[in-house]
């Protein structure tokens, strides 16, 4: 009934019969008409024109091994390397029991002998075949990444379980490849190319699963997982895998880090061995003197640590072993420096660890979203002590908090800001918002959407770290801001290296372009500070004037202000 009905509705598949023998294709096809479309060929080549012309219209092909020109077996052959046809299921037409294995070695899907079976019998073989074939298909394209033809991330790691328990837990390597910066490769060259690069690793990433057996996957933009059988020399194979890579993509500025959970026979599951790879991989940020990096004790103690610290986390903000220091921003344009912001800065006084340096845990947030919470109780403390300040010391002192990439993406930032502002009776140019260069950069349509908002309910916002984050000079013109932030490691040379002062020369000259003030941070001797002077940076920050305080030592900084009497400007 479900056949007759698809075939009223004008569903039915279309069929092909191959065979030099008229009487018999004719047999054949008078028992299938009144389900299938029936098309006829008499030998091997004309049935491949006809394949060829229509491959996503033909359901099955039915075929003889015996004919002249091309034969069934040269046939079965073309379509088996055929990447396009091999989805075609062949049924194989054969008086011969010796042929079978030879057949279904080369993708045979199903056979009719000679003489033919009853004819429901032959329609039923026929319509299995298609219904197996087409539920295949879909299975393939439900389970494979669309672009890279890989498998996606949950049948990966479905099919490894299943690897693992046929080969009784046989030694395996966890592998992560990461695209550096592939958001940048995005923003300057254009989706395509993106694309484009993740095809090119895609396909030669399967290549070498293909050589070494296992299985491989994308499993997010930029990043691949590949599980493959134990190699001691791993580590020296991967230049060789790393080259291979960037020679098929032709572009030297596209690298790569990788990270790798070696086998040691301990048991572990294969979700866990790939955490491990991905704290290997993310260990080499920032970092270009290697692409690989594997998983080892050092980074299992660092990976306990860092699992300790997730779990404190909030028994540390209820407990408030989180303090926030403030390092001042003097205004260097005038005569005298002039006291005119801060920087909140936050510092987490563990029980057990004593102070955890900030390069450790805002990382480690920022990776898993904790970082949400930890910013609000920063920007709550920032905001309330500027209230005190204005109230006890009658001094209006803005101060800078640090905003996340994970926050900019918030639908709820400019609210929750808000909200900050009316609890401790603020004005928005009380609480200045930092984002750095890289955050821009990640995803930048979205950032300036964001960061526009912001600015329109009166926000000012500094690009912090300006000179890391690889921003385009085209990019820099559209990405709203009032302020550049310098980066440190920027400013540590100009005294000693010509070059880094020209270059901290060209920064600020792109500040005035922009029409926005130079924050300078970092800044420790003097002569540091009158070179900035000279070449017109405005504000400077760093251990030559203060290193970052606790508030009750900060109001010494801003009783040397009143004294000589000066008021923080707000504007």
């Amino acid at each position: 009934m479900k056949e007759l009905l698809e075939r009223k509705q004008g569903l039915h598949r279309s069929i092909l019969i191959v065979d030099d023998e008229i009487i018999e294709r004719e047999m054949l096809g008078v028992m299938l008409q009144d389900l299938f479309e029936v098309i006829y060929a008499g030998n091997g080549l004309q049935a491949l024109d006809i394949i060829r012309s229509g491959v996503q219209k033909l359901s099955l092909i039915v075929l003889d091994l015996h004919m002249p020109e091309l034969d069934g077996y040269g046939l079965l052959k073309a379509i088996r390397s055929d990447s396009e046809l091999r989805r075609i299921p062949v049924i194989v037409l054969t008086a011969e029991k010796d042929s079978e294995v030879e057949c279904l070695r080369m993708g045979a899907a199903d056979f009719i002998t000679k003489p033919y079976d009853a004819p429901e019998i032959i329609r039923a073989r026929v319509s299995r075949s298609i219904e197996l074939a087409e539920d295949s298909v879909i299975i393939h394209q439900t389970e494979r990444d669309e672009l890279t033809g890989l498998f996606n991330r949950e049948f990966f790691f479905e099919y490894g379980k299943r690897l693992d328990a046929q080969n009784n837990h046989s030694p395996m390597d966890a592998v992560v490849f990461d695209v550096n910066r592939f958001r940048i490769v995005n923003e300057l060259y254009g989706r395509p190319y993106g694309d484009h690069v993740l095809q090119t690793i895609g396909t030669t990433i399967h290549k070498l699963v293909q050589k070494t057996g296992g299985l491989a996957c994308r499993s997010d933009s930029n990043a691949f997982f590949v599980y493959i059988p134990h190699n001691p020399d791993l580590s020296k194979r991967l230049p060789g895998v790393i080259s291979q890579i960037q020679e098929a993509i032709g572009d030297p500025n596209i690298s790569f880090r990788i990270g790798v959970d070696s086998d040691d026979g301990k048991p572990v599951c294969m979700e866990h061995r790939f955490d491990r790879a991905r704290l290997a991989c993310r260990k080499l940020r920032n970092t270009y003197a290697t692409n690989f990096e594997f998983y080892d004790a050092e980074l299992h103690s660092k990976e306990l640590f860092a699992e300790r610290l997730i779990n404190d986390m909030d028994k540390a903000l209820e407990e408030q072993q989180f303090q926030v220091y403030f390092q001042p921003k003097y205004d260097i344009t005038g005569d005298t420096p002039r006291l005119t912001s801060a920087e909140a800065l936050v510092r987490w006084f563990h029980p057990e660890y004593g102070m955890v340096s900030p390069g450790v845990f805002i990382s480690l947030f920022e990776d898993n979203g904790l970082i949400h919470k930890l910013d609000r109780y920063v920007w709550d403390a920032a905001a309330a002590q500027v209230r005190d300040w204005r109230d006890r010391l009658g001094f209006r002192l803005p101060v800078s908090v640090n905003v996340s990439r994970v926050d900019i993406f918030d639908p709820t930032l400019a609210r929750e800001l808000d909200e900050i502002l009316q609890r401790h009776d603020l004005t928005a140019a009380e609480l200045l918002l930092e984002i750095t260069e890289s955050a821009y950069t990640e995803n930048s349509q979205q950032i300036i959407d964001t960061v526009s908002a912001l600015r329109a309910l009166g926000y000012k916002i500094e690009m912090d770290d300006f000179g890391c984050g690889y921003s385009s000079l085209n990019m820099l013109t559209s990405m709203p801001m009032d302020a550049l932030k310098l980066d440190m490691k920027f400013i540590r040379n100009i005294a000693k290296n010509p070059k880094d002062y020209r270059l901290v020369g060209i920064m600020i000259e792109i500040a005035r372009l922009l029409e926005v003030p130079v924050i300078a941070e970092g800044v420790e001797t003097a002569e540091q500070m009158e070179l900035l002077k000279a070449i017109g940076c405005d504000i400077i920050q760093g251990y030559y004037f203060s290193k970052p305080l606790p508030a009750a030592e900060f109001e010494a900084l801003i009783e040397k202000a009143q004294k000589e009497g000066e008021n923080a400007h707000i504007g």
